[in-house]
């Protein structure tokens, strides 16, 4: 009997020791002892899918201690949110994700993550003044939560830009420059359409309000006011009314997907574009005509208000070996090569202040691709890209994308619409 307790005794024993070490390691490792981690990123081929795994293969080869899985999320950074999620509730999260702004407090407040800075104080003494050395402050703060946490590190900063077929626009009779303000582009689309048969704009569809936070805001909305949804001014129905015109009564801009929308741009079926500037090399490299891109155009006598675009790299390594491995993968990508084959394979602005003028990083690039110039030029009209606080961001954030399908098909008035979205949204806030 004494016997058959030892054995029992024993077998708990082992069973606990190894459980124990299971715990402590807390990391998956590959047949060569690596640390292997997941990088969650929003980037499809057409908008640096293919750099991210450019990217992933070289830091993988030339690291001894870390191997990175990169996992693509459709439907952009709502789609990886909803799919932080689920892993959440099953106990699991990815080591480094991208974070878009508009989910900044959302994010802080639904989701554990690390500082960068304390990964880096705590193992990483030589990367101590990284940050400060290589970040400008207004740029550090893009990553700062609501509460003055620095939660994650910028990573890709972009502006939308207007895309032109200049080619068009001369079949046309219109200036091969293209328009400056939303009214121009209005008067210019119905001429395209008059002329040549084909639509004149393609007003980006993706799965956020960001374009239309550039529209409402530039014409002197707000999106958000003191912690409310505020979309719903004068300001801002009439933005709205304007783009719900050009497609639904004058049918001289095009509705339809984001990938899709792009798409026709590229393949010549309409002579404006106004999207993101990291479809530059998409678009770039597909157009088979003579492409441009201009600044954002302005409302009449009003000043441009641009939120920034893309995203912060956040690190949501629970386990301490994780998190060692999500600073090693972290710091390749910002370093000045990786940011400037970044900024190629997308056409993102870097947030490092010294990529753009390193022989080793964009100097000869940005001399020979005119293409970016735009939205360097305009990044002094940057604002915030507007996050709702409290746990209610995604569904706000759906909300407004529900309104916009309303809108551009025609089914309920910018006015109606707005005001009854606005009021919403603000019984779900705090």
């Amino acid at each position: 009997m004494k016997r058959w307790l030892q054995i029992a005794l024993f077998i708990i024993l082992i069973s606990f020791l190894t459980a124990c070490n299971s715990e402590a390691a807390g990391n998956e490792s590959n047949e060569d002892g690596k640390t292997v981690i997941e990088y969650w990123h929003v980037n499809a081929e057409t908008q640096g899918g293919q750099t991210v795994t450019e990217l992933v293969e070289e830091f993988n080869a030339q690291s001894d201690t870390v191997e990175v899985v990169a996992k693509y999320n459709p439907d952009m950074y709502k789609g990886l949110m909803q799919n932080m999620q689920a892993e959440a509730a099953a106990g699991n999260s990815p080591a480094v994700v991208q974070i878009g702004w508009a989910f900044m407090d959302y994010f802080s407040e639904n989701f554990e993550y690390t500082p960068p800075q304390h990964v880096i104080d705590e193992h990483f003494p030589d990367d101590a003044t990284f940050l400060e050395d290589h970040f400008l402050p207004n740029v550090m703060d893009l990553a700062k939560n609501s509460d003055g946490e620095q939660v994650g590190i910028p990573y890709s900063l972009s502006t939308p830009v207007l895309y032109i077929n200049k080619d068009m626009l001369r079949e046309a009779g219109l200036d091969e420059d293209g328009p400056q303000t939303w009214e121009e582009v209005k008067e210019f689309s119905k001429v395209i359409k008059e002329e040549t048969g084909n639509y004149g704009l393609y007003f980006q569809e993706p799965a956020d309000n960001w374009a239309t936070q550039a529209l409402l805001e530039s014409n002197g909305a707000s999106f958000i006011e003191d912690g409310q949804a505020a979309f719903a001014s004068e300001e801002g129905i009439e933005a709205y009314q304007f783009l719900t015109d050009m497609i639904v009564e004058d049918e001289t801009a095009l509705h339809i997907g984001w990938d899709q929308g792009v798409q026709s741009f590229i393949d010549g079926s309409v002579a404006m574009t106004y999207t993101t500037i990291a479809q530059r090399s998409n678009i770039q490299d597909n157009a088979q005509f003579d492409v441009a891109a201009v600044e954002s155009p302005a409302w009449e006598g009003k000043e441009v208000r641009l939120p920034a675009g893309g995203a912060m790299l956040a690190i949501t390594a629970q386990e301490e070996e994780e998190q060692k491995a999500a600073w090693e993968f972290m710091s390749y990508l910002y370093s000045v090569e990786a940011m400037a084959e970044w900024t190629k394979g997308t056409g993102y602005v870097p947030p490092r202040h010294d990529v753009a003028e390193a022989e080793d990083g964009l100097k000869a690039y940005l001399e020979e691709n005119e293409m970016m110039t735009p939205a360097i030029n305009q990044m002094d009209g940057v604002v915030p890209w507007a996050s709702f606080p409290g746990n209610a961001g995604l569904q706000a954030e759906q909300m407004l994308l529900d309104l916009r399908e309303q809108l551009l098909e025609g089914s309920i008035s910018p006015e109606e619409g707005l005001k009854t979205t606005q009021d919403e949204i603000n019984a779900l806030l705090p």
